[in-house]
């Protein structure tokens, strides 16, 4: 195979990764490297490993390196959209980490490592999209955690202790086959009731929206087919007609 082609994806250079560079409105340096075609963690990064934000969403990345150790002062880490089915130990020490996005991946339960739970100041995880069919119990020592994501996998059961995290306010298990969630839903409400209308040019939305918009579209427009359209024929329903021929043609009679 060529150089330069195939998996190892878009070639990120040190000067590629410093023009990526944004200061904050908080003062925090992030380099953002969404959407580049990344299939390989770009080790050029080292060079600036004392960057507190890393965002390297909707790339192609399928593993993230052990010398992601070298990120002491990491606080904010958006890996969501790639392919990463395995995460390394040395993840567990980035202390400072506060927000890590792991979501719409490929990662099952050997590829959380236990040092996961060594991140505890961590206050928002994301492991939605993945194919987790359980998660450790031991992640219920991120006693910090004040959002969790979880939905979309295949997970049957959700450790107690992970219910009971002190700080957690949202914990999102949506679309997995949980019994609590096997009951018969309630009837759809075929009706649609619009609350709040806003407006806005195609050209502003992103695929993602876009698509959303046009399936509702879609279906309002299946609604109005089914909904019945009134007669042209006028109707007299309480006419007294004078025989029986007027009955026969009321519409003819009432109209003379």
């Amino acid at each position: 195979m060529p150089k330069g082609k195939g998996p190892q994806g878009k070639r990120i250079t040190l000067k590629v990764a410093k023009n990526s560079l944004r200061v904050l409105f908080n003062g925090r340096r992030r380099l953002e490297l969404s959407k580049m075609g990344i299939a390989v963690f770009p080790k050029c990064l080292l060079e600036l490993a004392d960057v507190e934000e890393i965002d390297l969403s909707r790339n192609m990345l399928r593993k993230i390196p052990n010398i992601i150790e070298k990120f002491q002062n990491l606080m904010w880490l958006d890996l969501h959209s790639n392919q990463i089915d395995e995460l390394p130990a040395e993840i567990g020490t980035l202390r400072s980490l506060t927000y890590l996005n792991l979501c719409n991946n490929k990662l099952t339960i050997k590829g959380l490592p236990e040092e996961l739970t060594h991140l505890r100041n961590l206050r928002i995880l994301n492991l939605g999209l993945n194919c987790l069919e359980t998660i450790p119990t031991t992640l219920g020592s991120l006693k910090e955690l004040v959002e969790l994501g979880l939905f979309d996998n295949s997970l049957t059961i959700i450790p107690k202790s992970v219910k009971k995290l002190p700080k957690l306010e949202r914990l999102n298990v949506k679309r997995n086959p949980l019994p609590e969630f096997a009951k018969e839903e309630e009837p759809i409400d075929t009706i649609k009731r619009i609350e709040s209308l806003y407006l806005v040019e195609k050209k502003d939305l992103c695929n993602s929206c876009l698509q959303t918009c046009q399936g509702e579209r879609d279906e309002l427009h299946k609604l109005e087919d089914m909904t019945p359209e009134p007669s042209d024929k006028p109707s007299f329903p309480s006419l007294t007609t004078p025989n029986s021929t007027a009955m026969d043609n009321q519409e003819e009679w009432r109209m003379k």
